[in-house]
């Protein structure tokens, strides 16, 4: 046999570089700003969690991950999904904890990786944890890890991903949730390695859904959730993998990026703001953005800048015509084809539809939950609307790092009135405080928990690097309110 003497590969220095880091990173020397934002995200996954739990979807996703082969087992065996008495095996919690934690697309995106990281780490990391009686402060330091790698690894695209077909959350979640999830096991650096070159192997997610509004986006947290919980525990029993997941002649950018969009991605953006030690000068989690909208993030700018019109007075039937002008990059979700997004026949088309966005801020002044309900956006006044709503390319735009935009309203009497939102609310630059988070938290959980229940899981979310085992928060979380409600976590479950 004739001996290989190609040159050795080099090494894969965002893989290498986010292993290091991931390994030695220490809860005790992560900022207390960010340790606590890091709480607030978590609290806010949930919260969106609960609120979804009195939706169709959620039910019926619950039954389908029922049905499935091997659903009954054990108790011991077992994991809890949030809201439902019900448990489930540990992979299957995992899945229906992603639907419910994005099933609203309420949930926090990292801005300049356009993708929701809470929801593909926290299912993996919760069930693990509370399966393994892992302490809040482990996981909280695997959840913080997570956050950091992923949104490097999204942010080298510059939005590419979703331009060509792909949904980042779906994709680059399960490396977040494979790193998050080694770290929680005590991976070394090498075996870290391995999970994500596993993870290039499993990691998912289309973006067909937006033509037809159908169901399959709540599927991808919880997908790269187990797609990360399969790649670090293959890895911890070692399991050969590439070393090259991003780098790689087959790495991730070269394979779901085509020519143009591989030639305008920056790599050292995967390892941004991290020393040659594995220490973090820089934390990406402060730019991750609560949604202060159930909506796709991408129509938020214009709806806050329709709401302004609205307030400051505006005769809706007096509008002859309004033009949007939005980034290039969000047109293919929010804008196209444009004759489908002024007629949203469901509530998820009505997230994906930038002109019932703007129409509901411009005539009703809001756009809750609410308003994502058949007899909202079916109204006749709001469907006459959106037809006289249409978008431009806005080449002044920053996005993605800012999901700006501009509503131009033209009067039957030839004037114009104008409200442009550089910057996104909930955005770094102009955050949702932890108050109003906490705030977001409680409206969304008391629509299913009773306040009092509601109030127990805050209290335990924020104080989770104090909690002695996952545990107890899993019982609080893991109930139906129409059954006898847990006790809530006593003195000696802390330390």
């Amino acid at each position: 046999m004739t001996a290989n003497t190609s040159a050795p590969t080099a090494p894969d220095r965002i893989a290498t570089t986010l292993a290091g880091f991931t390994h030695r990173l220490r809860l005790g020397e992560v900022p207390a700003e960010v340790s606590l934002r890091a709480r607030h995200l978590m609290l806010d996954a949930i919260g969106c969690a609960l609120a979804a739990r009195r939706e169709d979807f959620a039910v019926r996703f619950e039954k389908a991950v029922h049905a499935m082969p091997g659903a009954n087992v054990p108790a011991a065996c077992t994991a809890g999904a949030i809201g439902f008495a019900r448990r489930l095996p540990l992979r299957d919690a995992v899945l229906l904890n992603g639907v419910l934690t994005h099933g609203l697309d309420y949930d926090d995106t990292h801005m300049a990786g356009v993708l929701h990281l809470s929801v593909s780490v926290l299912p993996s990391l919760f069930s693990l944890a509370a399966a393994n009686d892992a302490s809040g402060a482990d996981m909280l330091a695997a959840y913080i890890a997570g956050l950091e790698t992923g949104a490097r690894i999204a942010s080298v695209a510059k939005s590419g991903f979703h331009g060509q077909g792909f949904h980042p959350t779906g994709v680059v979640g399960a490396f977040a949730s494979a790193l998050a999830v080694g770290r929680l096991l005590g991976l070394d650096a090498d075996a870290l390695v391995a999970a994500q070159g596993i993870a290039l192997s499993l990691a998912s997610g289309s973006l067909q859904f937006i033509e037809d509004g159908s169901w399959t986006k709540r599927i991808h947290p919880g997908s790269a959730a187990n797609a990360g919980l399969t790649a670090a525990t293959f890895a911890q029993q070692g399991i050969p993998a590439p070393d090259a997941p991003y780098e790689g002649r087959y790495g991730l950018f070269r394979s779901y990026l085509d020519a143009t969009r591989q030639a305008q991605i920056d790599m050292a953006l995967g390892t941004a703001g991290i020393g040659a030690d594995g220490r973090a000068s820089a934390w990406e989690l402060d730019n991750i953005a609560v949604k202060p909208f159930p909506m796709c993030h991408f129509v938020h700018a214009s709806a806050d800048a329709a709401i302004t019109l609205h307030r400051n007075g505006l005769d809706v039937a007096k509008i002859r015509s309004v033009e949007v002008a939005v980034p290039a990059g969000v047109v293919q979700s929010v804008c196209e084809p444009l004759a489908a997004k002024q007629r949203p026949t469901s509530d998820y088309e009505a997230k994906f539809s930038l002109p019932y966005a703007v129409a509901s801020g411009l005539l009703r002044g809001r756009l809750g939950l609410k308003e994502l309900e058949p007899a909202a956006f079916g109204d006749a006044t709001v469907r006459a609307l959106m037809e006289r709503v249409h978008y431009v390319e806005d080449p002044a735009s920053t996005f993605p790092r800012h999901y700006t935009g501009e509503v131009r309203v033209e009067m039957e009497d030839g004037s114009t009135k104008v409200q442009r939102e550089s910057v996104n609310r909930g955005h770094a630059e102009r955050p949702l405080t932890n108050d109003e988070v906490r705030e977001k938290f409680m409206d969304n959980a008391t629509l299913w928990f009773p306040r009092s229940h509601a109030e127990a899981v805050c209290e335990q979310v924020l104080s989770l690097d104090r909690l002695a085992s996952v545990r107890t928060l899993e019982s609080l979380l893991a109930t139906d309110p129409s059954m006898p409600a847990p006790a809530t976590a006593s003195a000696a479950a802390m330390h």
